[in-house]
C-alpha cells in the first residue's frame, strides 16, 4: 500500500530540484511553492544579522507547524534554504509572482510579512539589517508603506502602538475601538486565513495575531480606565 508524500517530503523534493532552476510559479493553492518561498525568506531573515539564533528557530518552528515526524524534513529543507547562494529578493519576487493572480494575493504577502517580522524579533532584538531586509521584502512585495509601519507597530517595542495595531485614531471613541476589535478578530479568524491561502502548517501565525490585537485593546482599555463591561465611551 502506498501513501501519498507528506507536505514536507513534497517541499524537501521541491527544494532539491528546483534550488538552482528557475521558480515555476503556481497557484497560492500549490502549499509547497508557497512553503518553499516562506521557507527561503525565513532561512534569509534569521541571519540577516549575521547570526541564526535558537530562539529564531524555534519561532519558525512555531510560526509553521512541523510534525514531530516530519522535524528531520523541515530541518534540512530550512538548512537547504539557508545555504542557498541566491538572495532574498529573488525569492521575494518569486512569492509575489506566485500569488499576483490571486485576488487575496495582497493579503496573503501581508500574512508572510507579519511571519517574518516575528522570526526577526524572536531573539528579542530588531536589528538594523532586518529592518532594512524587511523593507526591502515589503517593496517588492508592493504592499505598501503603511503595511510595514503597523507591522513594526506591533512586532517592535520601541514602535509599539497599540492604536495603531487596531487600526484606529488615538481620539477614537469606544464603541469605534471595541468594533474596529472585532472587526480584526473576525477578519483573521484562522479558518479565513486558511481560505485565503495560507498553509495549515501556519496557522499559529493566526493565533499570534490575534493574541497581538487583543493585548493592544486591553492596553488601551488600561490606558482609558474603561471597565471590562463597558460598551460606552470612556
Amino acid at each position: 500500500m502506498t501513501h501519498d508524500p507528506s507536505l514536507w517530503q513534497r517541499i524537501l523534493t521541491r527544494v532539491e530540484t528546483l534550488r538552482r532552476a528557475a521558480f515555476d510559479p503556481r497557484p497560492p493553492t500549490d502549499t509547497v511553492a508557497f512553503s518553499i518561498a516562506f521557507i527561503a525568506l525565513s532561512a534569509k531573515i534569521a541571519k540577516a544579522d549575521g547570526l541564526v539564533t535558537r530562539d529564531e528557530i524555534t519561532m519558525f518552528r512555531r510560526i509553521f507547524d512541523i510534525p514531530s515526524n516530519e522535524e528531520a524534513n523541515a530541518a534540512k529543507v530550512y538548512n537547504l534554504c539557508r545555504q542557498e547562494t541566491t538572495g532574498f529578493e529573488d525569492y521575494a519576487r518569486k512569492m509575489a509572482r506566485v500569488v499576483q493572480n490571486d485576488p487575496n494575493g495582497r493579503e496573503i504577502l501581508c500574512d508572510v510579512l507579519d511571519g517574518l517580522f516575528h522570526i526577526a524579533m524572536a531573539d528579542g532584538e530588531y536589528h538594523p539589517k532586518e529592518d532594512a531586509y524587511l523593507h526591502e521584502v515589503t517593496r517588492i512585495f508592493d504592499v505598501g508603506e503603511a503595511v510595514y509601519e503597523d507591522l513594526k507597530a506591533r512586532h517592535v517595542p520601541d514602535h509599539r502602538d497599540p492604536y495603531r495595531i487596531l487600526g484606529v485614531a488615538r481620539d477614537a471613541d469606544w464603541e469605534t475601538i471595541r468594533a474596529a476589535r472585532m472587526a480584526f478578530l473576525r477578519d483573521n479568524h484562522p479558518d479565513k486565513l486558511q481560505a485565503r491561502g495560507l498553509p495549515e502548517e501556519m496557522i499559529e501565525l493566526a493565533n499570534a495575531r490575534l493574541a497581538d490585537v487583543n493585548a493592544a485593546f486591553e492596553d488601551i482599555r488600561a490606558d482609558r480606565a474603561v471597565s471590562p463591561d463597558s460598551h460606552a465611551r470612556p
